[in-house]
């Protein structure tokens, strides 16, 4: 797609969404799709690839809140202590956390649109981080649009709805109300934005059928490389 000026640059997508509502899975297969149409495809990991002082919150995780390390799976389920602890001094220092990683992800973002790529997707993005976060509470909220209105608006951006229990199911790290909790404030969170565009639940194919509609109309400069989508 051209940018205002007449420039080239690429599509931005992000996936957001609780744990288990098939995120990798959707990312995975459009990947896929956009390469077979011949399109270059850069993927970054909120987590790898923008998140800032990964060693130290990941030590707090373990060592401080006493959770467990690695991913959950039906057969091997994990009891993870970090976005789920919900003290006040813990939702202040995510304060800060996340007005660092905002920072770098509008560097991450500004390098992404100077790359070759012509779709460039986000596995995670500030949006997750937001949706930790007790949206209940008008200084929040405050936080929550003045973060959305510094850090760069990806061009497509996807929240996957999931069932709680279902996405529990396939991924095993939070205790369910949590998992409920955390549903009800990305749909808030969506809300609040207005500018996410919400999936509902369904099979794979059928979501996947949803996610590269938005998509389609983006790159809809080449009518050829539509009908190959």
């Amino acid at each position: 797609m051209t940018d205002p000026s007449g420039n080239r640059r690429p599509v931005l997508v992000s996936f957001s969404g609780i744990d288990g509502a098939g995120k990798s899975t959707q990312i995975e297969t459009l990947h896929s799709r956009l390469s077979a149409a011949g399109l270059q495809v850069q993927r970054l990991a909120f987590w790898d690839d923008v998140a800032v002082l990964r060693r130290f919150r990941e030590f707090s995780r373990s060592a401080l809140l006493k959770g467990d390390a690695g991913i959950g799976a039906p057969a091997k389920p994990v009891n993870r202590r970090d976005k789920n602890v919900q003290t006040w001094y813990m939702n202040a220092f995510r304060f800060f956390l996340y007005s660092l990683d905002a920072a770098w992800l509008s560097v991450v973002v500004r390098k992404a649109i100077l790359s070759h790529a012509d779709v460039v997707i986000f596995d995670r993005y500030l949006y997750d981080e937001l949706a930790n976060l007790p949206l209940r509470s008008r200084l929040t909220r405050s936080y929550v649009r003045l973060m959305l209105k510094f850090v760069p608006q990806p061009d497509v951006a996807y929240l996957l709805d999931a069932d709680p229990v279902q996405a529990r199911q396939r991924k095993p790290e939070y205790p369910l109300e949590f998992v409920q909790s955390n549903r009800t404030a990305y749909l808030a969170l969506s809300e609040l934005s207005g500018s996410i565009t919400v999936i509902a639940p369904g099979t794979p194919d059928e979501v996947a059928g949803n996610v590269i509609q938005p998509i389609e109309k983006k790159l809809c400069g080449s009518d050829t490389l539509v009908r190959r989508l």
